[in-house]
């Protein structure tokens, strides 16, 4: 199921001995497009400190109440790895959150999440966490590689440009709540057409110049403007993704 990331800003995060905050925002990798962490404003309880929370660690959710469920108590988010979230988390960041929760690392494996491919195949507290060949592979990898991952509040705003001109802004995400992967960019076109709002997957991306704030997908302006238009009061049913995907002659992902 698709839900808004503006949507989930403010759901409170709740362990199972009271609640820990509530969700501030969200930290994606740019290679896979798929969210890591909710950023979590803990408010009063940590005097103001943020945390982040895997989607490994996620329960239930009440989608009625706006609530997000995580398999761990209030102590053990208290006592995680100290994270400036206003500051790029570097992969050593990462190993060290990895290594306190026992989470299997998702930049070592063969699946979107390491060894699985969906968040709710771990098995939980207890399990098994990075094997030492794991660990080697993820040392050797940190000293190779950057670590890519956005803010979804910084991405906000960013300019859109087709293959031949700007056709508006980055208003909202959507985020499949199965895998975590963003599926969808929603786009606000009111500069070029009134009122109207499209969708742009990041599989149609070409590049992204992060100094200009512009993403550049691999679509006209007239493809985009006889495009399905997306209406911001009901998520995308699959007919809509199948008529927005045949529009554009592109592959789907749900057949895969």
């Amino acid at each position: 199921m698709l839900k808004s990331v503006e949507e989930l800003r403010g759901y409170t995060v709740q362990a199972t001995d009271g609640d820990v905050g509530s969700v501030a925002e969200f930290f994606f990798d740019d290679d896979n497009w798929t969210v890591r962490y909710l950023v979590v404003d803990t408010g009063s309880w940590l005097m103001g400190r943020k945390v982040l929370i895997s989607p490994l660690a996620l329960g239930t959710v009440d989608w009625n109440l706006q609530v997000l469920r995580v398999n761990m108590n209030r102590e053990r988010v208290e006592n995680s790895p100290g994270i400036e979230t206003d500051k790029p988390v570097s992969r050593q960041h990462e190993t060290d959150y990895y290594d306190y929760y026992g989470y299997p690392y998702y930049w070592t494996g063969p699946y979107l999440w390491g060894p699985f491919y969906y968040p709710a195949a771990y098995p939980g507290y207890g399990a098994a966490g990075p094997s030492a060949v794991e660990k080697e592979i993820a040392a050797a990898r940190h000293q190779q590689t950057d670590v890519h991952l956005r803010s979804t509040k910084e991405i906000t705003d960013y300019y859109i440009e087709a293959s031949d001109g700007d056709i508006g802004h980055v208003e909202d995400f959507l985020i499949d709540d199965e895998s975590w992967t963003i599926r969808y960019m929603v786009v606000d076109t009111r500069n070029w057409w009134p009122g109207k709002k499209v969708l742009v997957s990041p599989e149609w991306i070409r590049g992204i110049n992060w100094r200009d704030s512009k993403v550049h997908v691999d679509l006209t302006r007239e493809a985009i403007r006889n495009g399905p238009e997306y209406d911001a009061h009901a998520l995308p049913s699959r007919d809509y993704e199948k008529r927005l995907y045949d529009h554009y002659g592109r592959h789907d992902y749900w057949s895969e």
